[in-house]
This record gives C-alpha cells, sequence and structure tokens, in this order.
C-alpha cells in the first residue's frame, strides 16, 4: 500500500511487450513457456501469466504444478488434455476456450492438430514456478470427459 500520493505513473498498469517475454521459467519437454507477468517483469504479487507453445502433433510431459491453480486459454490451435492418475481422461478445447487445472492434477497437453501450432495463454494464482514432470504410466484409451456448466447447460 502507497502512503501519502500515489505514484500511479511507477506503479501503476505494466504493459509487457510480446518481444519482453522471459523464457527463464520451468520447462516440461515438449511445450514452451514463457513469463510475462511476475513481480520481476510487473510487480505480480499474486499472480504469474504467459504463454505457451506445442509444435503440432507434440506433447508435453505429464506434470503437475503442487498448489498452484493455472488457468489456459487456447488463443489457436487445438488443445486435447489427459489428467489422472495414468492420464486417463481426456478433453478438447479450441481457440476462445478456456481449461482450468486445479491443484496436483497429473495432466499432459496434447496439439492436436497436424499442421498448425497450439498457442496459449496460462495464468496461475501465484508467482512461485512449480513445475513437477512425472514419470507415469498412461492408459492406452483414455475416457472422454465433457463437463457441462450447471449454471450454462446446452440444450
Amino acid at each position: 500500500m502507497l502512503k501519502g500520493k500515489a505514484d500511479w505513473k511507477n506503479h501503476g498498469v505494466r504493459v509487457i511487450r510480446s518481444d519482453q517475454l522471459d523464457p527463464n521459467t520451468p520447462q516440461t519437454p515438449g511445450m514452451h513457456r514463457l513469463a510475462a507477468v511476475t513481480a520481476t517483469s510487473a510487480h505480480a504479487q499474486k499472480i504469474w501469466a504467459g504463454t505457451v507453445t506445442i509444435e503440432p502433433n507434440a506433447k508435453t510431459g505429464a506434470h503437475h504444478h503442487g498448489e498452484l491453480e493455472s488457468i489456459i486459454y487456447v488463443v489457436s490451435g487445438r488443445a486435447r488434455m489427459r489428467w489422472g492418475e495414468h492420464l486417463e481422461f481426456t478433453a478438447e478445447a479450441g481457440p476462445g476456450d478456456f481449461i482450468f487445472v486445479p491443484p496436483f492434477v497429473p495432466h499432459q497437453e496434447i496439439n492436436a492438430a497436424a499442421a498448425e501450432p497450439l498457442q496459449c495463454v496460462l495464468v496461475r494464482n501465484d508467482q512461485d514456478p512449480v513445475v513437477v514432470n512425472l514419470d507415469i504410466d498412461a492408459v492406452a484409451e483414455p475416457q472422454e470427459v465433457t463437463w457441462v456448466d450447471p449454471h450454462h447447460p446446452r440444450d
């Protein structure tokens, strides 16, 4: 909290340009993370944001983010998520869709498109860059899950 008159010029809105994204963040094999909104770049204290790119037909290794909640916004491409103790569940998302990953959920991101990179924006609820890469024996045929928001059911 600022005392006296607020210095909004130096303690207000921050713009982090695309050429200022930081690759020095924990990585998972198969994906490329770039940090955008961090304590260093924007003086953020309770939130972290960045970008994720996965090349065509590529997939990440299984991982989780500890106590962090993650939100993935699909900008372009087709995301296929697998999750669970043996990556036994799957769902897909496309441009404009949001994906929520709760704490400690083992998951894997897959680019389901053969011809274009999967481009996403990633937001987490803390600055701690937790990435726990896992060695999981995945099931061969995951179960497709369709989640229906009880407040906005589809007809």
